[in-house]
């Protein structure tokens, strides 16, 4: 039987006055399905509930299921979910993915989220699980990175990519994902599979050694963590407007909102005045960001609007999507009367990947 769509279910009840969020949320979770023994109370999952709906849906899906945005993962998959720990969607939710669309949630590092929200969150994603977990042992995975290369080429680089960078799958060689993924965990991703996506079990196509050498070859790209700045302040702007005695730009719009990286970097080159925002969570500009861009998280647009001023100055909005977080923003902008509001059409990465100018560190 099909899980019922959670916002349906809450538009129609709660219009009835027949039930809280919660109680809608556990008929969800709960529908046709054996649940496994939760050690979560009511308040702290209808709090996850609210973080998810905030952060995480976005990318994630509305229930988990994933692939709404940049390749986002299904969190809600069982396959996922019973090989991955508690201490592996926390960290993952804490400090993110550097160098993808998943930005540090922490406020450590300059996200949105303290500790007890981020437990609030992995409540909420572990309540999805209603299989067993798996049951891994500490024995290291001892295979030939060499001999797996021409099974990774054969079955994993057309979405996973050559060197493991993702196309349309998730990175493998991201540094904090290898930090946190235990050799038998990514073995058994390989030989489980995630039903309901393009990624299939290997448990019958692979011999067990050959499944080893790819789990050495996919070890083999770990690397240090890169340091992160800790607990990040955000300094005032005083000049959100980049060269205020400049003429305006004339862009030509894709769509009537997308402005191209070609136009936009030739526009900063001459010197235009404009306003350039990066929607993505304060994280990840303090790690990287295009020059003269300020933070304005798409969550939070109330942020950034009491800065702008009330004049026709053209706002250009990214970030690493490449649309979904500057649509949102560039949304909340338009309705908030700034008409000259577009959005970087190819994304941030897009953009650092092929050369256009960028700031790094605060």
């Amino acid at each position: 039987m099909k899980r019922p769509h959670k916002r349906l279910i809450l538009a129609t009840l709660v219009i009835l006055g027949t039930a809280s969020l919660l109680d809608v949320y556990w008929a969800w979770v709960g529908a046709s399905e054996e649940k496994i023994q939760q050690p979560w109370d009511r308040t702290q999952l209808e709090r996850g509930l609210e973080i998810y709906d905030k952060y995480c849906a976005l990318c994630h899906g509305d229930n988990g299921e994933g692939y709404a945005a940049d390749n986002a993962n299904a969190l809600n998959n069982q396959d996922f979910l019973v090989s991955v720990s508690d201490n592996f969607l926390w960290e993952s939710i804490a400090k993110g993915r550097p160098k993808t669309a998943m930005a540090a949630h922490a406020k450590l590092y300059g996200g949105p989220l303290e500790d007890a929200d981020i437990d609030s969150l992995v409540a909420l994603i572990r309540s999805w699980q209603h299989e067993a977990s798996v049951i891994f042992t500490a024995e290291p995975i001892l295979g030939d990175p060499v001999s797996g290369r021409t099974a990774y080429n054969n079955f994993c680089a057309s979405c996973h990519g050559d060197q493991g960078q993702g196309v349309t799958a998730v990175s493998l060689n991201n540094p904090e994902f290898l930090a946190l993924a235990s050799d038998e965990q990514i073995r058994i991703a390989i030989i489980n599979g995630r039903r309901e996506t393009p990624m299939v079990a290997y448990r019958d196509l692979l011999s067990e050694d050959t499944i080893d050498d790819l789990v050495a070859l996919i070890l083999s790209w770990k690397r240090d963590v890169p340091r992160r700045i800790e607990e990040p302040e955000l300094t005032d702007f005083p000049e959100v407007v980049l060269n205020p005695d400049g003429p305006s730009p004339q862009f030509s719009l894709r769509e009537g909102r997308y402005v191209s990286a070609e136009q936009l970097d030739a526009a900063m080159r001459a010197g235009f005045r404009m306003i350039i925002l990066d929607a993505r969570p304060p994280s990840d500009w303090f790690l990287a960001h295009i020059p003269g861009a300020i933070p304005a998280p798409a969550y939070d647009p109330d942020s950034v609007i009491v800065l702008l001023p009330e004049d026709d100055t053209w706002i250009i909005s990214y970030c690493a999507c490449p649309h979904k977080y500057s649509d949102q923003l560039t949304n909340a902008l338009r309705s908030a009367g700034y008409r000259n509001s577009v959005v970087l059409d190819e994304g941030v990465r897009w953009w650092q990947q092929n050369g256009y100018p960028m700031k790094y560190g605060p």
